[in-house]
Protein backbone atom coordinates (compact mmCIF):
# COMPACT_ATOMS: atom_id res chain seq x y z
CA UNK A 1 0.00 0.00 0.00
CA UNK A 2 0.99 3.59 -1.24
CA UNK A 3 1.07 6.43 1.22
CA UNK A 4 -1.36 7.88 -1.02
CA UNK A 5 -3.70 5.08 -1.17
CA UNK A 6 -3.46 5.22 2.40
CA UNK A 7 -4.63 8.84 2.96
CA UNK A 8 -7.59 7.90 0.68
CA UNK A 9 -8.24 5.21 2.76
CA UNK A 10 -8.05 7.12 5.71
CA UNK A 11 -10.23 10.24 4.47
CA UNK A 12 -12.87 6.97 3.32
CA UNK A 13 -12.95 5.84 6.98
CA UNK A 14 -13.41 9.31 8.39
CA UNK A 15 -16.69 10.00 6.23
CA UNK A 16 -18.56 6.58 6.41
CA UNK A 17 -17.69 7.20 10.22
CA UNK A 18 -19.35 10.69 10.06
CA UNK A 19 -21.91 9.86 7.67
CA UNK A 20 -23.38 6.36 9.50
CA UNK A 21 -22.72 7.61 12.13
CA UNK A 22 -26.71 8.94 12.82
CA UNK A 23 -27.82 5.51 11.63
CA UNK A 24 -26.30 3.81 15.15
CA UNK A 25 -26.85 6.72 17.38
CA UNK A 26 -30.44 7.04 18.16
CA UNK A 27 -30.25 9.07 21.36
CA UNK A 28 -31.83 12.69 20.01
CA UNK A 29 -29.66 14.92 23.22
CA UNK A 30 -26.08 13.34 22.00
CA UNK A 31 -27.45 13.44 18.32
CA UNK A 32 -27.90 17.50 19.29
CA UNK A 33 -24.22 17.71 20.68
CA UNK A 34 -22.59 16.34 17.51
CA UNK A 35 -25.09 19.08 15.38
CA UNK A 36 -23.29 21.67 17.47
CA UNK A 37 -20.15 20.27 17.29
CA UNK A 38 -20.17 20.22 13.30
CA UNK A 39 -21.83 23.97 13.37
CA UNK A 40 -19.17 24.74 15.69
CA UNK A 41 -16.36 22.92 13.32
CA UNK A 42 -18.15 25.13 10.44
CA UNK A 43 -18.28 28.44 11.54
CA UNK A 44 -14.48 27.94 13.16
CA UNK A 45 -13.92 26.67 9.43
CA UNK A 46 -14.98 29.39 7.67
CA UNK A 47 -13.60 31.86 10.12
CA UNK A 48 -10.25 30.40 9.65
CA UNK A 49 -10.24 31.73 5.78
CA UNK A 50 -9.46 35.27 7.31
CA UNK A 51 -8.05 34.41 11.06
CA UNK A 52 -5.65 32.07 9.63
CA UNK A 53 -4.54 32.29 6.22
CA UNK A 54 -4.40 36.23 6.53
CA UNK A 55 -2.57 36.15 9.88
CA UNK A 56 -5.17 38.56 12.06
CA UNK A 57 -7.19 37.73 14.46
CA UNK A 58 -10.94 39.04 14.39
CA UNK A 59 -13.00 38.96 16.65
CA UNK A 60 -16.11 40.12 15.83
CA UNK A 61 -17.32 37.07 14.00
CA UNK A 62 -20.42 36.30 15.80
CA UNK A 63 -21.90 39.80 13.73
CA UNK A 64 -22.23 37.70 10.86
CA UNK A 65 -23.69 34.61 12.08
CA UNK A 66 -26.38 37.24 13.74
CA UNK A 67 -26.69 38.80 9.94
CA UNK A 68 -27.26 35.66 9.05
CA UNK A 69 -29.94 34.10 11.40
CA UNK A 70 -32.08 37.64 11.33
CA UNK A 71 -32.27 38.20 7.55
CA UNK A 72 -33.11 34.58 7.10
CA UNK A 73 -36.02 35.07 9.77
CA UNK A 74 -37.53 38.24 8.95
CA UNK A 75 -37.74 36.98 5.03
CA UNK A 76 -39.48 34.20 5.99
CA UNK A 77 -41.69 35.17 8.95
CA UNK A 78 -43.16 38.14 7.29
CA UNK A 79 -42.54 37.93 3.23
CA UNK A 80 -42.39 33.82 3.04
CA UNK A 81 -39.46 33.51 1.68
CA UNK A 82 -37.97 30.19 1.81
CA UNK A 83 -34.98 29.97 4.54
CA UNK A 84 -32.77 28.89 1.84
CA UNK A 85 -33.36 31.65 -0.12
CA UNK A 86 -32.61 33.83 2.98
CA UNK A 87 -29.76 32.17 3.57
CA UNK A 88 -27.79 33.45 0.72
CA UNK A 89 -29.32 36.69 0.72
CA UNK A 90 -27.99 37.32 4.52
CA UNK A 91 -24.72 35.51 3.49
CA UNK A 92 -24.34 38.33 0.20
CA UNK A 93 -25.08 41.05 3.12
CA UNK A 94 -22.84 39.43 5.50
CA UNK A 95 -20.26 40.23 3.32
CA UNK A 96 -20.97 43.45 2.27
CA UNK A 97 -20.86 44.30 5.73
CA UNK A 98 -17.72 42.37 5.85
CA UNK A 99 -15.57 44.41 3.24
CA UNK A 100 -17.03 47.61 4.74
CA UNK A 101 -15.19 46.32 8.38
CA UNK A 102 -12.74 45.06 6.69
CA UNK A 103 -11.57 48.52 4.76
CA UNK A 104 -10.97 50.55 7.50
CA UNK A 105 -9.77 47.93 10.05
CA UNK A 106 -6.95 45.77 7.70
CA UNK A 107 -4.91 49.01 8.10
CA UNK A 108 -4.33 48.00 11.88
CA UNK A 109 -2.15 45.48 13.11
CA UNK A 110 -2.10 43.20 15.98
CA UNK A 111 -3.99 43.92 18.80
CA UNK A 112 -5.75 47.28 17.10
CA UNK A 113 -7.13 44.50 14.27
CA UNK A 114 -8.62 42.70 16.95
CA UNK A 115 -10.08 45.48 18.95
CA UNK A 116 -11.26 47.28 16.14
CA UNK A 117 -13.27 43.69 15.49
CA UNK A 118 -15.02 44.04 18.94
CA UNK A 119 -15.90 47.20 18.86
CA UNK A 120 -17.71 46.69 15.16
CA UNK A 121 -19.36 43.31 16.43
CA UNK A 122 -20.69 44.68 19.58
CA UNK A 123 -21.59 48.00 17.89
CA UNK A 124 -23.36 45.53 15.50
CA UNK A 125 -24.88 43.76 18.80
CA UNK A 126 -26.36 46.51 20.24
CA UNK A 127 -27.98 48.13 17.71
CA UNK A 128 -30.25 45.03 17.01
CA UNK A 129 -30.21 45.03 20.51
CA UNK A 130 -31.99 48.35 20.76
CA UNK A 131 -33.93 48.49 17.62
CA UNK A 132 -37.43 47.11 17.67
CA UNK A 133 -38.15 47.91 13.66
CA UNK A 134 -36.48 49.27 10.98
CA UNK A 135 -38.91 50.86 8.64
CA UNK A 136 -41.22 47.13 7.87
CA UNK A 137 -38.77 45.16 9.07
CA UNK A 138 -39.80 43.63 12.64
CA UNK A 139 -36.46 42.80 15.13
CA UNK A 140 -37.67 43.12 18.21
CA UNK A 141 -35.04 44.18 20.01
CA UNK A 142 -33.55 42.13 23.02
CA UNK A 143 -36.99 39.88 22.88
CA UNK A 144 -35.86 38.36 19.46
CA UNK A 145 -37.84 36.54 16.73
CA UNK A 146 -39.27 33.10 17.03
CA UNK A 147 -39.62 30.45 14.17
CA UNK A 148 -43.73 28.84 14.95
CA UNK A 149 -43.10 25.27 13.94
CA UNK A 150 -44.88 24.55 10.53
CA UNK A 151 -44.98 22.43 7.76
CA UNK A 152 -41.73 20.40 7.98
CA UNK A 153 -39.81 18.98 4.87
CA UNK A 154 -36.42 20.27 2.98
CA UNK A 155 -38.19 23.40 1.16
CA UNK A 156 -39.00 24.84 4.56
CA UNK A 157 -35.63 23.99 6.68
CA UNK A 158 -37.48 22.50 9.27
CA UNK A 159 -37.61 19.10 10.63
CA UNK A 160 -38.75 16.79 13.71
CA UNK A 161 -35.97 14.89 13.75
CA UNK A 162 -31.79 15.78 14.45
CA UNK A 163 -31.19 13.35 11.27
CA UNK A 164 -31.59 15.65 8.68
CA UNK A 165 -29.76 18.66 10.75
CA UNK A 166 -26.76 16.09 11.09
CA UNK A 167 -26.81 16.16 7.55
CA UNK A 168 -27.05 19.51 6.08
CA UNK A 169 -24.52 20.46 8.55
CA UNK A 170 -21.92 18.28 7.91
CA UNK A 171 -22.17 18.28 3.94
CA UNK A 172 -22.16 22.17 4.68
CA UNK A 173 -18.49 21.72 6.84
CA UNK A 174 -17.24 19.01 4.03
CA UNK A 175 -17.55 21.84 1.20
CA UNK A 176 -16.46 24.53 3.52
CA UNK A 177 -12.99 22.27 4.41
CA UNK A 178 -12.87 21.78 0.65
CA UNK A 179 -12.94 25.35 -0.48
CA UNK A 180 -10.33 25.84 2.20
CA UNK A 181 -7.82 23.19 1.09
CA UNK A 182 -8.66 25.29 -2.87
CA UNK A 183 -8.06 28.40 -1.47
CA UNK A 184 -5.06 27.35 0.42
CA UNK A 185 -3.52 26.09 -2.71
CA UNK A 186 -4.44 29.02 -4.76
CA UNK A 187 -3.03 32.66 -5.87
CA UNK A 188 -5.35 34.00 -2.95
CA UNK A 189 -3.88 31.63 -0.54
CA UNK A 190 -0.66 32.42 -1.13
CA UNK A 191 -0.93 36.00 -1.34
CA UNK A 192 -3.21 35.55 2.31
CA UNK A 193 -0.28 33.92 3.86
CA UNK A 194 2.88 35.93 2.25
CA UNK A 195 0.58 39.50 3.62
CA UNK A 196 0.20 37.48 6.93
CA UNK A 197 3.64 36.95 7.55
CA UNK A 198 5.22 39.85 5.75
CA UNK A 199 3.29 42.43 4.25
CA UNK A 200 6.04 44.65 3.20
CA UNK A 201 7.89 41.95 1.48
CA UNK A 202 4.79 40.55 -0.59
CA UNK A 203 3.82 44.50 -1.57
CA UNK A 204 7.22 44.81 -2.17
CA UNK A 205 6.91 41.39 -4.43
CA UNK A 206 3.64 42.97 -6.64
CA UNK A 207 0.98 41.93 -3.92
CA UNK A 208 -1.59 43.50 -2.91
CA UNK A 209 -2.15 42.49 0.59
CA UNK A 210 -5.27 44.75 1.42
CA UNK A 211 -7.46 43.40 -1.31
CA UNK A 212 -6.77 39.96 -0.69
CA UNK A 213 -7.63 40.26 2.87
CA UNK A 214 -10.82 42.00 1.64
CA UNK A 215 -11.39 38.71 -0.65
CA UNK A 216 -11.20 36.38 2.28
CA UNK A 217 -13.05 38.54 4.56
CA UNK A 218 -16.16 38.74 2.12
CA UNK A 219 -15.83 35.10 1.51
CA UNK A 220 -15.45 34.07 5.18
CA UNK A 221 -18.14 36.40 6.10
CA UNK A 222 -20.59 34.78 3.63
CA UNK A 223 -20.16 31.49 4.64
CA UNK A 224 -20.11 32.26 8.54
CA UNK A 225 -23.80 33.76 7.51
CA UNK A 226 -25.11 30.79 5.94
CA UNK A 227 -24.11 29.29 9.30
CA UNK A 228 -26.60 31.56 11.28
CA UNK A 229 -29.35 30.82 8.91
CA UNK A 230 -28.89 26.91 10.20
CA UNK A 231 -28.77 27.94 13.82
CA UNK A 232 -32.07 29.75 13.60
CA UNK A 233 -33.71 26.87 11.65
CA UNK A 234 -32.35 24.41 14.27
CA UNK A 235 -33.87 26.38 17.44
CA UNK A 236 -36.42 28.18 16.13
CA UNK A 237 -35.80 30.97 18.17
CA UNK A 238 -33.07 33.66 17.60
CA UNK A 239 -32.19 36.50 20.20
CA UNK A 240 -29.06 39.10 19.76
CA UNK A 241 -26.60 37.72 22.50
CA UNK A 242 -27.69 34.28 20.86
CA UNK A 243 -25.96 34.68 17.57
CA UNK A 244 -23.87 37.85 18.17
CA UNK A 245 -22.37 37.21 21.47
CA UNK A 246 -18.95 38.39 22.13
CA UNK A 247 -18.96 34.84 23.93
CA UNK A 248 -19.63 33.37 20.38
CA UNK A 249 -16.90 34.94 18.58
CA UNK A 250 -14.21 34.24 21.43
CA UNK A 251 -15.14 30.78 21.56
CA UNK A 252 -14.67 30.71 17.64
CA UNK A 253 -11.18 32.01 17.49
CA UNK A 254 -10.60 29.39 20.84
CA UNK A 255 -11.21 26.93 19.15
CA UNK A 256 -9.07 27.67 15.88
CA UNK A 257 -6.18 28.60 17.79
CA UNK A 258 -6.66 25.26 20.27
CA UNK A 259 -6.80 23.50 16.95
CA UNK A 260 -4.34 24.95 14.59
CA UNK A 261 -5.52 28.11 13.05
CA UNK A 262 -3.85 27.93 9.50
CA UNK A 263 -4.31 24.77 8.79
CA UNK A 264 -7.09 22.77 6.87
CA UNK A 265 -8.44 20.63 10.37
CA UNK A 266 -6.99 22.50 12.65
CA UNK A 267 -10.57 24.09 13.30
CA UNK A 268 -12.38 20.67 13.01
CA UNK A 269 -9.76 19.10 15.66
CA UNK A 270 -10.45 22.29 18.00
CA UNK A 271 -14.15 21.42 17.71
CA UNK A 272 -13.79 17.46 18.25
CA UNK A 273 -11.93 18.69 21.80
CA UNK A 274 -13.67 21.81 23.32
CA UNK A 275 -17.19 21.31 22.14
CA UNK A 276 -17.23 17.89 23.97
CA UNK A 277 -16.16 19.74 27.15
CA UNK A 278 -18.78 22.39 27.00
CA UNK A 279 -21.87 21.20 26.21
CA UNK A 280 -21.04 18.88 29.33
CA UNK A 281 -19.87 21.41 32.01
CA UNK A 282 -23.10 23.42 30.25
CA UNK A 283 -25.21 20.08 30.98
CA UNK A 284 -24.30 19.51 34.42
CA UNK A 285 -22.27 22.59 35.80
CA UNK A 286 -24.58 25.73 34.04
CA UNK A 287 -27.01 26.32 37.33
CA UNK A 288 -23.91 26.39 39.66
CA UNK A 289 -20.95 27.65 37.85
CA UNK A 290 -21.93 29.51 34.88
CA UNK A 291 -19.39 30.03 31.97
CA UNK A 292 -17.46 26.90 32.98
CA UNK A 293 -16.58 26.10 29.57
CA UNK A 294 -15.04 29.48 28.69
CA UNK A 295 -12.62 29.27 31.97
CA UNK A 296 -11.78 25.46 30.76
CA UNK A 297 -11.18 26.97 27.29
CA UNK A 298 -8.61 29.67 28.61
CA UNK A 299 -7.00 26.59 30.34
CA UNK A 300 -6.83 24.71 27.87
CA UNK A 301 -5.49 27.63 25.31
CA UNK A 302 -2.60 28.31 27.53
CA UNK A 303 -1.04 24.85 27.60
CA UNK A 304 -1.84 24.49 23.91
CA UNK A 305 -0.06 27.99 23.32
CA UNK A 306 2.86 27.27 25.83
CA UNK A 307 3.43 23.69 24.80
CA UNK A 308 1.86 23.35 21.04
CA UNK A 309 1.84 27.05 19.40
CA UNK A 310 0.86 26.07 16.39
CA UNK A 311 -1.94 24.21 18.02
CA UNK A 312 -3.17 20.59 17.93
CA UNK A 313 -2.95 19.94 14.49
CA UNK A 314 1.05 19.45 14.39
CA UNK A 315 1.85 16.90 16.71
CA UNK A 316 -1.40 14.75 15.59
CA UNK A 317 -0.08 14.85 11.93
CA UNK A 318 3.21 13.52 13.49
CA UNK A 319 1.96 11.23 15.09
CA UNK A 320 -0.26 10.03 11.74
CA UNK A 321 3.12 10.53 9.42
CA UNK A 322 4.92 8.21 11.77
CA UNK A 323 2.12 5.22 11.68
CA UNK A 324 1.64 6.08 7.88
CA UNK A 325 5.51 5.72 7.43
CA UNK A 326 6.07 2.38 9.07
CA UNK A 327 2.93 0.96 7.90
CA UNK A 328 3.94 1.64 3.96
CA UNK A 329 7.61 0.81 4.88
CA UNK A 330 6.00 -2.19 5.86
CA UNK A 331 4.41 -3.46 2.72
CA UNK A 332 7.69 -2.18 0.76
CA UNK A 333 9.41 -4.89 2.61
Amino acid sequence: MTRKKLDRLFIVLVTVIAFGTPLVLHSPTYLHILVLLLWYAYITTTWNLVGGFAGVLPLGHAAFIGIGAYTSTILWLQYGISPWIGMFIGGILAAIVGILIGLPTFKMRGAYFALATIAFGEGIRVTVENIDRIGPLVLNGPRGLQIPPSNTGLIQFMFNTQTPYYYIILIMLVLALALTNYVARSKLGYQLIAGGEEPEAAESLGVNVARAKLAAMALSSFLTALAGTFYAQLTLYIYPKSVMSLDLSFEIAFIALIGGRGSIVGPVLGALLLRPVSDFSRIYFQDTLPGLHLIIYGVVLILVMFYQPRGLQEPLTRVYNRFANRLTQKDAL
